[in-house]
């Protein structure tokens, strides 16, 4: 098989969720990952748009707009958007903090009112 690809794509194995406007959206696995591009892989055959995705990679912290280019059964290639198109970073990590930030606080309340302080 030619290579098409203008760099090459790293081996990785990352949990991602491809969803789209029309279509409920379905877990993947990532199974490499460029710059560039990626290919995914579903449970079983996806029914996805034949033009574009989004895809949510959680451990890079990201969301990518990609162009479908191939797919073959459950494997599919993408193309990712221009990265002045992309989506901003997808990260709870503020939320989370928030979060952690008011049980601390309720802890430490609890704390008082048991030391009678």
């Amino acid at each position: 098989m030619d290579e098409r690809r203008k760099d090459v794509r790293d081996k990785v194995i990352f949990g991602g969720i491809a969803s789209s406007d029309a279509r409920p959206p379905k877990d993947c696995v990532v199974r490499d990952i460029s710059e560039h591009g990626a290919r995914i892989e579903f449970k079983s055959g996806a029914r996805l748009p034949k033009e574009q995705i989004s895809l949510a990679i959680a451990r890079k912290g990201k969301s990518f707009l990609a162009k479908i280019i191939w797919w073959r059964d459950n494997i599919v290639g993408v193309a990712f958007t221009d990265p002045s198109d992309q989506i901003a970073p997808v990260s709870d990590l503020a939320e989370r903090l928030r979060k952690s930030e008011k049980k601390k606080r309720q802890l430490q309340r609890k704390i008082n009112d048991l030391l009678g302080q």
